[in-house]
């Protein structure tokens, strides 16, 4: 395929998804207890007459699908810049253990500082940044092994989950008031939850604008990358630093949630290829749709309750990471 064949398919593509974002908004914000048509959902978004479903899809849906879709981009594109940093794509913010520590750190916040509630996008960066360079050094040996990372990842995710536990069971009165973080749901997320992750969200995607190029260098290898001039070691350290900031800010926002980083920039890789210029809007795209159909179906699958979109979650990215497995199983045969 030739490059200005590969632009158009990955220009399309990114078209395409862009508008399935954009009805995931109209469609999900109408589907609950009570129904709303796409054109009443969109006058109840652009026009306040202070009737029952504006107040229904203003006050509820749309914040929490909001919120749920800023979650998708963050834990996209973190495993996007993972995989780049380890060029490994079996890595992602939960399956080397970043959120691990992420989380841990959350509850330590939670538990600390329950007055202070600001303060769980900050603990949950740092504990993830710190994670990060953790896994790293520990896989660091004359450079990073992705084999290395990953097993690495693999003993400092069962380590922080033995901590997480140990939380939950001496201070469970204390953070009794943070079921959703402790599951990993949006159920009552609202504008409050939606300004919280908005900044962060906003910074790692406006960071990820300028990093294409040089991740495509990345991927040739270190001594070619370091040839061309690019600062291979300095990169990656940057490029933690973003993971870190994306995936802290999704997991203040809704707790844990697994298989998001890995689903999603495999998804897009098929569809636009492995050249970052389009695999990082394409992954934003995707995981924006994917957080906001996967809560809605929770929402709705057995009434009057839900599921926690991280069991929805679950279910599908469980079976999608044996898969891979599998294929890379019979790719090494």
């Amino acid at each position: 395929m030739t490059g200005m064949k590969k632009h158009i398919r990955g220009i399309t593509v990114i078209v395409v998804l862009f508008a399935l974002s954009i009805a995931a908004i109209v469609v999900c914000v109408g589907i609950g207890t009570i129904e709303f048509t796409p054109r009443e959902v969109i006058r109840a978004i652009f026009t306040d007459d202070g009737s029952p479903s504006r107040l229904i899809v203003w006050n509820l849906r749309l914040p929490r699908i909001l919120t749920g879709g800023l979650v998708g981009i963050c834990l996209a594109l973190s495993g996007c810049v993972l995989q780049g940093v380890m060029r490994n794509n079996l890595a992602s913010p939960s399956t080397i253990g970043v959120t691990g520590g992420a989380s841990f750190v959350g509850y330590l916040t939670l538990v600390a500082f329950p007055a202070y509630s600001y303060l769980l996008p900050v603990g949950s960066i740092a504990g993830a940044f710190v994670t990060t360079m953790l896994i790293y050094a520990l896989a660091y040996q004359k450079g990073v092994s992705p084999v290395r990372m990953i097993l690495s990842g693999m003993a400092v995710s069962a380590l922080f989950g033995a901590f997480n536990d140990i939380i939950k069971t001496l201070f469970a009165e204390s953070l009794g008031n943070a079921s959703g973080f402790l599951v990993g749901g949006l159920n009552g997320c609202g504008w409050g939850s939606f300004r919280m992750i908005l900044p962060y969200a906003l910074a790692g995607m406006v960071v990820c604008i300028f990093l294409p190029s040089k991740m495509n260098i990345l991927m040739l290898g270190d001594e070619t990358a370091n040839s061309l001039g690019l600062r291979t070691e300095l990169f990656r350290f940057i490029l933690i630093a973003v993971s870190s900031l994306l995936s802290g800010a999704a997991i203040a926002a809704v707790g844990m949630l697994s298989f998001v980083g890995l689903i999603v920039p495999h998804i897009a890789r098929i569809l636009v290829g492995s050249d970052y210029r389009y695999l990082f809007p394409a992954s934003t795209l995707l995981g924006f749709s994917l957080i906001v159909i996967c809560d809605t179906i929770g929402r709705v699958i057995m009434p009057p309750g839900e599921v926690p979109v991280s069991i929805i979650i679950s279910f599908i990215g469980a079976p999608f990471f044996l898969f891979l497995l599998r294929s890379r199983g019979k790719e090494g045969n």
